[in-house]
């Protein structure tokens, strides 16, 4: 790592000769390679300061570890090569394609090893960046293979590279088994490329001490054997002791079996409704016709994991309540197993390890769901590339079911279904919009979880809470509505805080005779031969016979953006709260926040005017 106000120089040594290293090639030995940039030898971050580590890739032959400084405004990469060939990608695109992609290079022309930052054009072409903000600290051999630790900021001001930022990022890496003579003549889109989500920005806040008298839980699958299919729910059924009185989880944690990290992609633990008494055992597929049907009714969430994740903390002032009067004895565990090679004979006993206290803490966490009901009112045009849906939580609401002291969002969890591209909610008081709550602005439904949050974010009595979610249909015919099915459409986001309150769903849909209205409307403009409004068709077949031209599709956005809302301002099992809530107009926002200024890191020196060379050395094996 280079002292401040230091220049790197850049050494160079020989390297082995072309006939050595053809050699190693052709016989497919492991190859190793060393940094020779001797300013920056001893720089690397040390294991214990890279806490969060993921695989790459379903062989487990790549591994990724890394560390966030906030200080610096920079990450830490460490990337692990189990079985090196002639080199390696490794960066991140707007949704995981290898076209468009920030990339970090090593690859060999055969005769010389070289690192560099390089990005990939819209056909997946690399070129070399001439601006190198991957700082390469270290290259090692290690037992277990090759490890390379490089450095970037989080922005560079650089239009070639990916602003890493708060939410989902798409990695995306590829496996070079062949030299090329340059960087190039590599084309991305030939390679052996995949990509994994994560969450790298993770949040730098200390874990509470857990107190003396905590107990753990595992809820597990039974060492059941992975279905040899791409993809997989897997539902098991816990049930809770008998007389199990009330306590509160105050943190949880993965427990992913040893050789499976690669496959276990995320994990969900639902309590059942309290008036379920009696639910049948079941381990198996979710999907399975032997699953018992009121299954689908344990949906309250009590813990959530995604890949690159580490454990929960529950603030130390609050926990969430199980057991006791008024809690069901039975939990559903949901695993997704990713299985892109369709692995046979696979065996998992993953889960999530629940640590919970009898001693119960000040105040009880409650889980709210704000953004929109699930309606077919709420609908995305087909062939969008990114239409805006938005749900809201008023401050008629917000007055008279918060407490006088309001209350703290310190987690959520963003959601929709496959059309889902963007989600933000934003706390809005006196008109103006005053903090972003959770965003995530390359979301992906196939990667959700519980994130803490930076800050706190406190919620007062009169606020409103705007949630927005963006789509893309590009790939569909017919309008997609808002619903329960995977190919309908939620906006939601669960917002963990305290104290908990009877408020457990904040949330709006658009006014059903004003959607009507806009039925009439595109049936006039039609000459009344495409739009049915008959009172017997449902909105779904409704938005089915639109004509969906550019006039359409702008009067419903419009619609959307003016038209009255029906406002849930709900208790427990969808009961109201006393007071009108249809035909409610809009929140108005007087004034909105404005986006983030990109900070461009100070450059102390040049950056070099190519890629680095490294030497490559090895044994035969």
């Amino acid at each position: 790592m280079q002292a401040p106000g230091r220049c790197c120089h850049w050494a160079s040594l020989p390297g082995p000769s072309v006939r050595e290293v053809a050699s190693m090639y052709g016989t497919a030995v492991a190859v190793f390679l060393v940094i020779l940039v001797a300013a920056l030898q001893g720089s690397a971050p040390t294991e214990s300061r890279l806490p969060y580590h993921i695989p790459l890739d379903p062989e487990g032959s790549l591994e990724l570890s890394w560390n966030v400084s906030y200080a610096q405004e920079a990450i830490d990469f460490q990337l692990l090569v189990r079985r090196l060939e002639a080199g390696v990608l490794f960066g991140m695109s707007d949704r995981g394609k290898p076209e468009n992609a920030d990339l970090v290079v090593l690859w060999t022309d055969g005769d010389t090893a070289y690192f560099a930052d390089a990005w990939s054009d819209q056909n997946g072409q690399i070129h070399l960046d001439p601006q190198q903000d991957y700082q390469l600290l270290q290259v090692q051999r290690t037992p277990e293979g090759l490890v390379l630790l490089f450095k970037r900021p989080f922005g560079t001001c650089d239009p070639k590279d990916y602003l890493i930022e708060d939410g989902t990022i798409h990695l995306v890496y590829g496996i070079l088994e062949k030299p090329f003579q340059s960087l190039e003549a590599i084309n991305a889109s030939g390679l052996r490329m995949g990509l994994q989500r994560v969450q790298l920005l993770k949040p730098d806040i200390p874990n509470p001490k857990l107190p003396s008298d905590t107990y753990t839980m595992e809820i597990h699958a039974p060492n059941i054997r992975i279905p040899s299919r791409e993809t997989t729910y897997w539902c098991h059924v816990k049930e809770l002791p008998k007389g199990f009185s009330r306590h509160h989880i105050i943190m949880y944690e993965p427990i992913v079996t040893e050789g499976n990290e690669a496959l276990v992609h995320h994990m969900e633990v639902f309590q059942c409704p309290p008036e379920m008494d009696s639910v049948p055992y079941f381990s198996g597929p979710c999907d399975s016709e032997t699953k018992p049907d009121n299954l689908n009714y344990c949906r309250r969430v009590l813990a959530a994991w995604a890949l690159g994740a580490k454990a929960f903390y529950y603030p130390e002032e609050a926990g969430l309540a199980f057991g006791g009067p008024g809690s069901s004895r039975y939990l559903r565990l949901e695993v997704h197993y990713h299985n892109p090679l369709v692995k046979e004979g696979q065996h998992d006993s993953s889960g999530i390890r629940l640590y919970y206290t009898p001693t119960l803490r000040r105040f009880d966490a409650g889980i709210m769901e704000l953004g929109l009901v699930y309606t077919p009112v709420m609908a995305i045009p087909p062939q969008e590339t990114d239409f805006v849906l938005t749900g809201y939580c008023t401050d008629n609401c917000t007055q008279l079911a918060l407490p006088p002291s309001g209350i703290h969002i310190f987690a959520s969890q963003l959601h929709t279904h496959l059309a889902g591209r963007k989600v933000v909610t934003v706390l809005v008081r006196d008109g103006r919009e005053w903090e972003i709550v959770n965003q995530d602005n390359h979301y992906s439904p196939h990667f959700q979880e519980i994130r803490m949050l930076k800050k706190i974010v406190s919620v007062h009595r009169g606020d409103v809470l705007i949630t927005s979610c963006t789509y893309n249909t590009e790939d569909r015919e017919q309008a997609t509505v808002g619903g329960f099915g995977i190919m309908e459409e939620m906006c939601v986001n669960y917002v963990h805080y305290y104290p908990q309150t009877e408020l457990e769903l904040c949330k709006s849909a658009v006014d059903a005779g004003f959607l009507q209205e806009y039925f009439h409307l595109i049936n006039r403009f039609n000459g009344g031969k495409e739009v049915c409004t008959c009172p017997q068709l449902s909105v779904p077949q409704q938005f089915a016979s639109v004509p969906w031209n550019s006039f359409s599709r702008k009067v419903l956005q419009a619609l959307y953006g003016f038209a009255p809302i029906s406002m849930h301002c709900n208790k427990s099992w969808a009961i109201r709260f006393q007071g009108e809530w249809n035909l409610q107009p809009l929140p108005k926002v007087i004034s909105s926040l404005g986006a983030p200024t990109p900070q461009c890191p100070p450059r102390r020196c040049p950056t070099p005017a190519g890629p680095t060379i490294i030497s490559i050395v090895g044994d035969r094996g």
